[in-house]
């Protein structure tokens, strides 16, 4: 387990393994926005810096970076800085998703039962 730190105060412990640090990376920083040790807008350290900290090459921050927020995890700008945006759709807890029933079933291989001639 290592320690990260960024010069804005942001102070977070992630285990990172040496074997597959990409893998415990995105992992680790996934269940600290879930636990709630990163809340949304949080600004993460660059990726040279967080690289720095926890013994990593800096392309491999990068890809975890990008992937995140491919998935919807953060948001970042090219000059701006990373930060939390959230819990993508899929990963919201189940009182936040709240979905409907979907109006019309779609799936095949399922047949209609209103269209079968009861009377007959």
């Amino acid at each position: 387990m290592k320690r990260a730190s960024a010069a804005d105060g942001l102070d977070l412990y992630l285990p990172v393994s040496t074997t597959r640090p990409a893998h415990a990376l995105e992992t680790a920083l996934r269940a600290a926005v879930v636990d709630g040790r990163l809340p949304v807008g949080t600004r993460l350290p660059a990726s040279r810096a967080l690289a720095a900290d926890l013994g990593i090459a800096r392309s491999t921050v990068s890809e975890v970076y990008s992937r995140l927020a491919a998935e919807g995890w953060l948001e970042s700008r090219v000059g701006a800085g990373t930060w939390i945006a959230g819990f993508p759709r899929q990963a919201q807890p189940a009182a936040a998703q709240q979905q409907s029933p979907p109006e019309y079933e779609l799936r095949g291989g399922l047949a209609d039962a209103g269209d079968f001639p009861r009377s007959q």
